[in-house]
């Protein structure tokens, strides 16, 4: 027995022992494997050589909240800026600032003539092509593509910051942040707000499903004017409940082009956007392109928002697709596109509009002469020392001729100074009264200044340059019919997208009215803009083969900027 337990004994050892030994060698295999990728010269760089650091950017010790900080002000270097911001916020997992990605660029085949003045004559030897690489098995091996950069998973859905540089050798050089798939919180906006508001080159802001709230769209509004050089703002994917986007569309925000696509806005947070883009005492002058794509913006809201285009001579790019606009909608869009009578409101701006800009002189009292011959005054309350002073002025001006006239005849020359001087108060008075009157109908304009201004230049040619953004709509030349005053409808909206509506006959036989009165009024005049020149309807309740969509696609064609004619076949020119 003892025997027999002194053997067990030992085998048990025996394999203690052989599970220690096999511990020992996984340790150096794992500790070998480590040292490996280390010292891999193969592996893959992170996409910033100088973010190389990628463990101490994401996790910083926090500040201790009991040691005071000085106010930390911005350098314009946004990743430096960025990390200490977060750092002083007390965030323990930091997102980094990487480069965006870009697909590689193709280099440029290296030309095979040779240079001059050496190997002249010389035949270029082709270089052998590389023999195909072969895996262990004996088929041969593809190289991995060079196109995009294998990453795990986890690693690809962390929140990062990308960033587009000027000069990729100086950080403060950021010119467009892209943040994508990842919520922005109230104190995230306050930090980014703190580091958007130094950079001088950042012009374009993309911030798509971030899950912005009222909150941080107000912070994000708030921080605009001060982006001076700010001019693409793209928030797509952001639902607000809210619907505040009408704050970011002030007359202090310097942003041209504002994407709020399928952002859930409906004809609540429509109403505020058509507000923001125009009324009666007021219209944006900044917004040129804004994208409302993919929303549920109704007939209502549609009209809303035509009601803002009222006034406003700035957007040039308007996109309503993919929304629930209808006839009602379309009929409101091509009224303001077209024509449109003026409210009550409208009447009385546009009085005091007239009123402000056509009597300049209003308070100053008329001339001597004007006086003389006013029709309310009558001829015996005229003052005797008028009448002096006109009889003296005539013995003067007959006693310069005379001597004049014995000095060898110098009058002829002076009489023609005073005739140019005259004239020439004359045509700037006239030129003074266009420029105020530079809303008035053209061809009584026109044949006001032929007579007076025959073979010059004229002097208010500059203020009438086809810019309809700084002239106001309600000033333009009026028809009164049937009681109210009927002015030209918005022809600084050159792009429309309506497609993916439920828009049927009637609204688009209305947007065809309003595109076939823009082409009569465009070939008499074009300072009020060009009007539509491309407009998608495609995907609505009407067919595309109707004989309005058809109509409407022989006046787009020839204006639609994008358009190439089919190249004429040689039989066609010379039948023509």
């Amino acid at each position: 027995m003892s025997k027999a337990k002194g053997s067990f004994f030992n085998v048990a050892n025996k394999i203690k022992m052989g599970k220690k030994v096999e511990k020992s060698l996984k340790g150096e295999k794992n500790q070998s494997a480590v040292s490996q990728d280390e010292e891999d010269p193969n592996k893959t760089p992170v996409p910033i050589e100088s973010f190389h650091k990628e463990a101490s950017i994401r996790f910083l010790t926090p500040v201790d909240p009991s040691r005071p900080l000085e106010p930390y002000s911005c350098t314009g270097n946004f990743q430096a800026d960025f990390t200490e911001l977060c750092r002083r916020n007390a965030m323990v997992a930091i997102p980094p600032v990487i480069h965006r990605a870009r697909p590689p660029t193709q280099a440029a085949p290296e030309s095979s003539k040779p240079e001059k003045g050496k190997d002249k004559g010389k035949s270029a030897v082709p270089e052998p092509e590389p023999e195909p690489e072969v895996d262990p098995e004996g088929e041969n091996a593809e190289p991995p593509p060079k196109t995009y950069v294998i990453k795990d998973k986890f690693e690809y859905f962390k929140p990062a910051i990308q960033v587009e540089m000027e000069n990729y050798d100086k950080p403060e050089t950021v010119t467009e942040i892209y943040i994508r798939g990842w919520k922005i919180d109230d104190i995230m906006m306050n930090t980014l707000k703190q580091c958007w508001s130094v950079m001088e080159k950042l012009h374009t802001i993309n911030l798509w499903n971030t899950g912005l709230t009222g909150e941080t769209v107000s912070i994000m509004a708030s921080t605009l004017p001060s982006i001076v050089n700010l001019r693409t703002l793209i928030l797509d994917g952001n639902a607000v409940k809210e619907e505040n986007w009408h704050e970011l569309i002030t007359d202090e925000s310097p942003v041209q082009n504002l994407s709020l696509r399928h952002c859930g806005i409906t004809d609540k947070g429509a109403k505020s956007i058509g507000e923001a883009l125009g009324t009666v005492k007021r219209s944006n002058n900044k917004l040129v392109t804004l994208n409302l794509a993919g929303n549920q913006i109704s007939d209502q809201g549609t009209i809303d928002i035509a009601n803002g285009l009222r006034m406003n001579r700035t957007l040039m790019s308007l996109s309503l697709s993919s929304n629930q606009v209808g006839d009602k909608g379309a009929i409101k869009l091509g009224e303001v596109l077209s024509r449109f009578p003026l409210t009550h409101e409208e009447v009385v701006e546009r009085r005091k509009q007239k009123s402000s800009l056509g009597s300049p002189d209003r308070n100053k009292s008329p001339p001597p002469s004007r006086r003389a011959d006013s029709k309310d005054r009558p001829g015996s309350v005229r003052s005797s020392s008028q009448h002096d002073k006109t009889d003296r002025n005539k013995q003067k001006q007959s006693a310069k001729t005379k001597k004049d006239a014995g000095k060898g005849g110098k009058e002829a020359p002076k009489e023609e100074d005073k005739h140019d001087k005259t004239k020439g108060k004359k045509d700037d008075k006239a030129a003074a009264k266009k420029a105020s009157l530079v809303a008035d109908t053209k061809n009584a304009a026109k044949g006001k200044t032929k007579g007076k201004d025959k073979g010059k230049p004229s002097q208010a040619e500059p203020e009438d340059m086809g810019d309809s953004s700084f002239i106001n709509p309600l000033t333009d030349e009026a028809d009164f019919i049937d009681g109210q005053l009927w002015v030209p409808g918005n022809r600084a909206l050159i792009n429309l997208n309506l497609s993916r509506n439920q828009i049927g006959e009637h609204g688009m036989a209305a947007i065809l009215k309003a595109m076939q009165y823009q082409t009569t009024l465009a070939m008499g005049s074009k300072s009020g803009g060009t009007g539509l020149m491309r407009i998608c309807v495609f995907k609505n309740k009407i067919s595309s083969d109707h004989d309005i969509v058809r109509k409407m696609n022989e006046i787009m064609l020839p204006k639609d900027p994008f358009y190439k004619p089919p190249p004429q076949t040689p039989e066609v020119e010379s039948t023509s």
